[in-house]
């Protein structure tokens, strides 16, 4: 079993959700990223996403989008996640699973970049834009280094596309949320509950569910779901923005480990 899905299946096992939260990399810049990444990792993620940042993000809502272009302003590229991935991947211990689009990776070449990023350290890849049927070679690959590849499924594939995406999946099932792009919503889509159920009596892969997820009371509810865990992404971003130039570097980690903490401290107690 690769190492996402035996965090997700030992958390399952402990009667515990799993978090996952995400950020962008080299957002505000590197030096925060780091420490970001070290702040989570302390404060009760259970694995954490980092995504790259690109430009034509289709599949992230203005707060990540944002992110990216900042990053992207400030030159970080992928050789700078990768530096950033070595850097601190050997001293956390919670996985990162590498966030990223598809272009990026054809341009820099497949199995360049999955060994690059299994070198670094990552233990996860989720492609938001991947077709299915372009998946093949990329699940040789990543089974070859080690790299847990997540497929997406949405709550408006048909049974037979969740079918196959469930034949070929090799690790663990990311189930979106909510129609659109990424970014906060007032409510969670309870008609998901069907399908998570229907997820977990066709297979007995892990599954995460994310997009749109961004309070405590959300959490609070979808611990209590059939699932294994929940990514959060744009709350985290948003904490580390440097819109207000008053805060500190310091004050946006502390704010960003406390609120690390109430998440986990729910998902403790309501699952």
């Amino acid at each position: 079993m690769n190492t996402i899905s035996k965090v997700l299946r030992n958390k399952k096992n402990s009667s515990i959700c799993a978090l996952i939260p995400f950020i962008t990399a080299g957002y505000p810049n590197i030096n925060t990223t780091i420490k970001a990444l070290y702040a989570l990792d302390k404060s009760g993620a259970d694995i954490i996403e980092l995504g790259i940042p690109y430009v034509d993000a289709l599949a992230d809502g203005p707060i990540i989008q944002n992110s990216s272009q900042i990053a992207i302003e400030q030159g970080v590229f992928i050789d700078d996640v990768l530096s950033i991935l070595s850097a601190v991947t050997v001293n956390l211990t919670s996985p990162v699973i590498v966030f990223t689009y598809y272009n990026p990776i054809l341009v820099r070449g497949l199995k360049l970049f999955i060994g690059e990023i299994s070198k670094s350290g990552a233990k996860g890849l989720i492609i938001p834009d991947l077709p299915i049927e372009e998946t093949n070679y990329l699940i040789y690959l990543c089974s070859s280094y080690n790299i847990e590849l997540i497929l997406f499924i949405s709550p408006t594939s048909s049974i037979e596309r969740i079918s196959y995406i469930l034949s070929k999946a090799p690790g663990c099932l990311y189930l979106v949320g909510n129609t659109g792009v990424t970014g906060p919503r007032e409510s969670i889509n309870y008609d998901l509950v069907n399908l998570c159920n229907f997820l977990k009596s066709k297979s007995n892969k892990s599954v995460i569910i994310g997009f749109g997820i961004s309070s405590n009371e959300q959490v609070s509810e979808l611990s209590r779901w059939n699932i294994d865990g929940v990514v959060m992404g744009s709350v985290f971003v948003n904490i580390l923005s440097d819109h207000d130039a008053c805060v500190s570097i310091s004050s946006k980690i502390g704010k960003l480990s406390s609120f690390c903490k109430k998440i986990r401290c729910t998902m403790d107690t309501t699952y």
